[in-house]
């Protein structure tokens, strides 16, 4: 059983928008600026402890110098690389909506002053955590772009939620639903996990049928992975933590894909559900392994060649972006790397990647560059041409065993096979 391919997706490793100079073997950018944006809120209320995310419990932290330097962030980085049409802008965390109105307010300004050409349909998301969402805030949300709410739900039985370090109850998850309605709010989706410590099978059916009942257009459904510096790997190596059998866990995802797809929902990348149209167009960026910028404590970003990792801290990061960007590193990706990016991310789409993109960007053709895993996945039945012949896809089979497929691409070119 190999489900654990699950995770925001905010840094994944994409950098499509590049092409290789076939003779140089340089990447060179050829598509303009990036047209997404995803930003770094580092605050959430307490420490999940399965969270492995950049994030700080929000207490005495300095939430305005935070804002004012990420400010300063931007205005740095729209001079160095001026920004043209944006289609999508995503806020993570940590939990943004712990930001109070007022705050929430100066940040949504920011965003819209350096980067003030939206397109018309732009899809602007904001993770939140139910019981952080009261109608003042939404409203402040909503009136400074947001029009796509993500809320972090996790499971529907109030046990497990406090097992996992949330802090909400279900009565909150009604709540802050009813209040995204209220201000106008639509666009909503929210995110379930399983394989969770003492979930049961039975328990994942009932919190799928409570999340089916609320009719929302996206849903993220995510399998638990046990990260290094979290209360729950001390536990694990503890042999403290209770989790599902294998077993188990394979059941719950095929459970969980068999009553989305009965209720119309399409699964379109390994943990994500939508009704037609309502994909994540962000997320579509990296799984695209299209450019982006990345700002905030601790945030990824692809810009032209260039890939950067901010600062982590939230005190260190205000000091870097005083004294200009607030870079930990920024390197050339090279091309080889970009080619295994893009095969990776790209499969973690059910409508695969497309062989014609990949020739389009680097200049080779993708069978011949990937020949040999390529061969044994296709033998294997874990991959299988698209049905228009432009590229591969994962096989029912491959969704299973998502993480063997995506590794059989990391480092064959950069390290060997």
């Amino acid at each position: 059983m190999n489900v654990h391919a699950g995770g925001t997706g905010v840094d994944n490793q994409g950098l499509a928008g590049q092409q290789v100079d076939a003779g140089a073997g340089e990447i060179r950018s050829s598509f303009g600026p990036p047209k997404a944006v995803y930003i770094h809120i580092p605050f959430c209320t307490n420490k999940c402890f399965y969270c492995d995310f950049n994030s700080y419990v929000l207490k005495d932290q300095p939430v305005m110098d935070y804002l004012r330097a990420l400010d300063r962030e931007m205005e740095l980085t729209v001079q160095q690389t001026p920004p043209q049409q944006i289609d999508t802008i995503f806020v993570g965390g940590g939990t943004p909506t712990v930001l109070t109105p007022a705050e929430m307010e100066f940040f949504l300004a920011s965003v819209r002053k350096h980067f003030p050409n939206w397109a018309p349909d732009i899809e602007f998301t904001m993770e939140a955590n139910p019981g952080t969402t009261d109608l003042d805030k939404l409203a402040v949300m909503k009136a400074g772009g947001v029009n796509r709410v993500s809320f972090g739900v996790q499971s529907f039985q109030n046990t497990l939620l406090s097992g996992i370090g949330r802090i909400h109850n279900t009565d909150d998850v009604y709540r802050s639903l009813e209040n995204a309605h209220k201000a106008g709010l639509h666009n909503l989706s929210i995110d379930l996990m399983f394989g969770l410590p003492n979930q049961t099978v039975e328990m994942l059916n009932e919190s799928i049928t409570k999340a089916l009942e609320l009719d929302l257009p996206h849903y993220s459904v995510y399998s638990l992975k046990v990260e290094e510096n979290t209360l729950f790997h001390t536990m694990y190596q503890k042999n403290q933590l209770p989790l599902p059998n294998e077993e188990d866990e394979l059941q719950m995802y095929l459970l969980l894909m068999s009553r989305m797809k009965e209720a119309g929902y399409k699964q379109y990348e390994i943990s994500n559900f939508a009704k037609p149209g309502f994909e994540s167009r962000h997320n579509m960026t990296y799984w695209r392994n299209e450019d982006y910028y990345g700002l905030g404590a601790g945030a990824h970003g692809y810009v032209g060649r260039q890939r950067h990792v901010n600062i982590k801290g939230v005190t260190p990061y205000n000091q870097g972006a005083a004294a200009g960007l607030p870079r930990l590193e920024q390197f050339t990706v090279s091309a080889e790397e970009a080619m295994e990016d893009f095969a990776m991310v790209g499969l973690r789409m059910l409508d695969g990647m497309q062989t014609s993109r990949f020739e389009e960007q680097f200049g080779r053709k993708f069978e011949d560059v990937f020949q040999a895993p390529l061969e044994r996945l296709l033998k294997q039945g874990l991959l299988v041409s698209r049905s228009d012949g432009d590229g591969y896809k994962l096989s029912e089979q491959g969704v299973l065993y998502g993480n063997d497929v995506f590794g059989a691409f990391i480092g064959y070119l950069t390290v060997g096979d």
